[in-house]
């Protein structure tokens, strides 16, 4: 397994210094250049949330993601077999550093922000999800976010063999009864569970859907500003994801300002001339240039 650092990708920083608003959306671009490439995505995360927090200090979360790889060096000397590095992967994250699942403010837009959830120990599935594949990815280890609606869980493979498990109930073993009940708890009795559901998604999509939360919680709160800054920072790390392009070209059409959204969807269909999603797109822009009429 290859991982593409930040600093590979020629985004060094200096350890002393404080990342501006610019520095971080420039390398929040060069993450959704990478494609479906995996990333070190702790520190992706972190930049994600440093976008809020531009006092915290960066480099203290970086050295906190470093000590959780280390511990889980220590807890993993003798793991020979899933169930032994799953043990490793909960002992480590859930029970030496403390992370949890928030059940009682599990709406807090802060569970969604990686250097909150490091600071509070507890967060949403998709951010606790995004601590247990940097550990288990600094191990070597084959790990992987799916595509599981409304509650984010992992893959783990080793020598052709898989499990499921949960990161926001302590990375615990996942059997098929227990993948129905989750959907059944989300989605009602009525839905089934379909392959679909356990296919590997990209770190640009986890990404994407780790910020997903925040954005949902900011237009749930009426706060069309503050969506429209989390959708950008969507559309800089997953650059051909189409949904993403089109909501936050209706959301700042909304706003007044049609030239900017007409101008992203003119770019993308420039850079994607053959994407399946061109005729939706085309009709998009004349909605929107109809409107500026």
């Amino acid at each position: 397994m290859i991982l593409i650092s930040l600093e590979e990708q020629c985004l060094c920083y200096p350890k002393s210094m404080p990342l501006n608003d610019t520095e971080i959306l420039a390398r929040l671009e060069s993450i959704g250049e990478q494609g479906g490439k995996l990333l070190d995505i702790g520190e992706a995360a972190l930049l994600l949330a440093h976008l809020d927090l531009p006092k915290n200090n960066f480099t203290k979360y970086l050295d906190e993601l470093e000590l959780i790889a280390s511990n889980l060096s220590e807890a993993s000397r003798d793991a020979k077999t899933l169930p032994d590095q799953i043990t490793a992967l909960s002992d480590t994250l859930y029970n030496r550093h403390g992370y949890r699942g928030d059940l009682d403010s599990y709406d807090d837009p802060q569970n969604a922000n990686l250097m909150r959830v490091m600071d509070r120990r507890k967060g949403l599935p998709v951010a606790l999800g995004v601590l247990v594949i940097h550990a288990g990815r600094s191990q070597g280890w084959n790990i992987t976010g799916l595509n599981f609606p409304g509650h984010f869980l992992l893959r783990l493979t080793k020598s052709g063999e898989h499990a499921l498990i949960d990161p926001f109930d302590e990375a615990r073993l996942l059997l098929t009864e227990d993948l129905q009940h989750l959907l059944a708890g989300v989605h009602g009795p009525e839905m089934k569970l379909q392959s679909e559901f356990v296919r590997s998604v990209s770190d640009q999509d986890i990404l994407i859907r780790l910020q997903n939360n925040i954005k949902t919680r900011a237009l749930r709160d009426g706060d069309r500003t503050r969506a429209l800054e989390i959708l950008i920072s969507m559309n800089l790390i997953g650059p051909t994801n189409v949904d993403v392009l089109a909501e936050l070209a209706v959301l700042e059409s909304s706003e007044g300002n049609y030239k900017s959204a007409l101008g992203r969807l003119d770019l993308f269909l420039e850079r994607n001339p053959e994407t399946e999603s061109a005729d939706d797109l085309m009709r998009l822009k004349q909605n929107l240039k109809r409107r500026l009429n």
